[in-house]
């Protein structure tokens, strides 16, 4: 991709995904009642808490020209293993899931940069593997959580007003974006996924980085399952199907590109919310009575979303003879 194609898609992913972020907040706020109030904007960041998380963590991957598949399947085993330490106090069920993402990242991390393995292959791998391992943990049914050991305040409940899923999230995204502007680490992954060759002949410690940007992704998605537990009640083993692709969508929505070495944290948490709003107004739509669209429609959406913008990204990095 050329300076003037990349400096064209930057602007398209920064400021294209704020406006169409701007227009439906506007749109919503036009058409129907209540969807400014406390109520709708707080549920809304709640929900979306878990899918921001799980965001954060493939956009440092993508950047280095990545993919983790896994973080669905690692997000289910987390809300698993949270579930069940759950009786014995939040701070276990917090750190058991979080341990659980972090294992799997672990496993993404060796397999791809001692053993050499395709990022896609490995977290396929590992994607079936952490699925399965909840399933078994789980017995195949939702596992409950208890409801009196606090657990479930790091999903269902609210610090100054503001749910703490949503705090969580907000921090997260502040140190991630401190990390990836401000620090040589930051500035590593950014090299990596421009020309990682070139990175390994500067004398940058590129396996090192990749396989602590896979650790923080699993480490993220597991951290996603524990507020997926504590926000419905019990462990979902089968929940997480999709939230790669919800992952994925947001990222690239967000102006971070497939080939890796351009991104943005804060691009990444707007395509985030720019996609819960569009499935916040499906539901508006189906309680006004004008359509009834399914929540299969979630899917339809996230698939026409990536493959709108993955078109634009090839179309800009198209050589001029290419694209005449």
């Amino acid at each position: 991709m050329n300076s003037t194609s990349l400096k064209l898609f930057q602007g398209i992913g920064r400021y294209g995904v704020l406006l169409a972020l701007l227009a439906l907040i506007v749109f919503g706020w036009l058409r129907y009642d209540n969807f400014l109030g406390t109520f709708n904007v707080l549920s809304v960041l709640r929900y979306n808490s878990m899918f921001a998380l799980v965001a954060l963590g493939m956009c440092f991957v993508i950047i280095t020209g990545g993919i983790d598949l896994s973080v669905g399947s690692t997000a289910a085993l987390g809300s698993v293993v949270a579930a069940m330490l759950s009786p014995y106090g939040w701070l276990p069920g917090l750190l058991g899931g979080l341990a659980a993402g972090l294992a799997v990242g672990a496993s993404n991390a060796f397999i791809i940069t001692r053993l050499n393995i395709l990022p896609f292959i490995a977290t396929l791998a590992t994607m079936l593997a952490a699925g399965g391992c909840a399933l078994l943990l789980a017995e195949n049914q939702s596992v409950s959580v208890s409801y009196e050991s606090g657990f479930t305040e790091l999903g269902q409940g609210d610090f100054l007003g503001f749910p703490i899923p949503g705090w969580i999230a907000l921090i997260a995204y502040l140190l991630g974006s401190v990390v990836l502007n401000l620090t040589s680490f930051g500035r590593t992954i950014l090299a990596i996924g421009g020309n990682e060759d070139a990175a390994r002949l500067m004398g940058l410690p590129a396996n090192r980085v990749k396989a602590l940007v896979y650790l923080t992704s699993g480490g993220l998605a597991g951290l996603a399952g524990v507020i997926l537990a504590a926000q419905f009640g019990a462990g979902q083993p089968i929940e997480g199907v999709g939230w790669e692709l919800f992952a994925i969508a947001a990222v690239v929505v967000g102006g971070t590109l497939l080939t890796g070495g351009v991104g943005s944290v804060g691009s990444t948490l707007a395509g985030v919310l720019l996609l819960g709003l569009i499935f916040n107004i499906l539901n508006f739509e189906n309680g006004l009575g004008w359509i009834s669209l399914s929540a299969y429609w979630q899917s339809v959406i996230r698939g026409a979303f990536l493959l709108l913008v993955v078109a634009i990204q090839a179309r800009l990095s198209m050589r001029p003879e290419e694209a005449a």
